[in-house]
């Protein structure tokens, strides 16, 4: 079991509020962020993790996000260090308790506790701490009420510059033999695939890039596609096989390849788009690391 977690010293916050920007390096991993809610899920997401922190020597930092109420936060001085001080005892107790795993012995541990609502600031830890790779679990959800609610990490997938793991079952043997990297072949996919190449390096995976190509209105020539292929390598600068894969749905289309070419990972890039767009269209990085059950890797654009 993990020995000593170590919590920052910075446990105690009010959101963050400043901007950084950096970039993850698919080519190295050092330290990998869990959020965790204490759920069996999360408990997934913290399995996985350590895999990968095993795997390639690496440091993990636990976030669990408090979400103090208003009513709690406005209150005098006195109450309010009070009651910030039972409930960050209560959070530490816990993350002691849920780090009590076998896996986790001789992993570097580190949690933060934050009074953290907003979920865009999973992606601000992530970046102040150096994280390379968010690993999240979640538990999926499915009819109209995800548009207007959504779930935590589809929220986290939306805003977060690191890339985010989304795991929905057990893993006891996370072991990665061959990824598939869901493309449009629109340019500005390249640095998305750039970083999946490097990734599947870093697991020593076999890389599969596929195209879906939907029926009906939105089918598109097989001539059409060779040049949306050619555009997609030339600006590359190399030759990459590229799949074609005919369906009804991009989302349908993407589980079905996975599944017929027993995919272990899906990798697929992001807008994270926000606004009006969102709740009409939805995003399908969103809305297939929802409902997948494979592990999915979303990069966002």
């Amino acid at each position: 079991m993990a020995s000593g977690v170590k919590t920052l010293d910075s446990t105690f916050s009010f959101p963050w509020k400043g901007q950084v920007y950096l970039t993850a390096d698919m080519t190295i991993m050092k330290k990998i962020l869990v959020p965790v809610d204490f759920s069996e899920h999360s408990g997934y997401a913290l399995e996985v993790a350590s895999h990968i922190a095993k795997e390639h020597g690496a440091g993990i930092l636990i976030l669990h996000m408090l979400g103090l109420s208003e009513s709690v936060l406005a209150k005098s001085e006195e109450e309010e260090l009070k009651e910030a001080k039972y409930y960050m005892k209560l959070a530490k107790e816990k993350i002691k308790e849920f780090t009590k795993k076998d896996f986790l012995e001789n992993i570097t541990v580190e949690a933060i506790i934050q009074n953290y609502k907003i979920f865009s600031e999973v992606d601000h830890v992530a970046q102040e701490h150096n994280c390379d790779l968010i690993v999240m679990g979640s538990h999926g959800t499915g009819g109209i009420s995800r548009f207007f609610v959504g779930s935590n990490t589809e929220k986290v997938i939306r805003t977060s510059k690191v890339p985010v793991l989304v795991i929905k079952q057990p893993h006891p043997d996370f072991n990665i033999k061959k990824i598939a990297f869901a493309s449009d072949l629109d340019l500005e996919n390249i640095p998305a695939y750039s970083k999946a190449v490097a990734f599947a390096q870093l697991f020593s995976a076999k890389l599969e890039t596929f195209y879906v190509n939907t029926l009906g209105a939105n089918y598109i020539g097989y001539s059409d596609i060779e040049k949306k292929i050619k555009n997609f390598t030339d600006k590359l600068g190399e030759e990459v096989p590229i799949r074609i894969y005919n369906h009804y749905s991009v989302e349908r289309g993407i589980f079905n390849f996975c599944s017929e070419h027993q995919v272990d990972l899906l990798i697929i890039p992001t807008h994270g788009r926000k606004g009006i767009a969102h709740f009409l269209a939805g995003s399908t990085a969103e809305n297939v690391s929802n409902l997948a059950k494979l592990p999915v890797l979303t990069l966002k654009l």
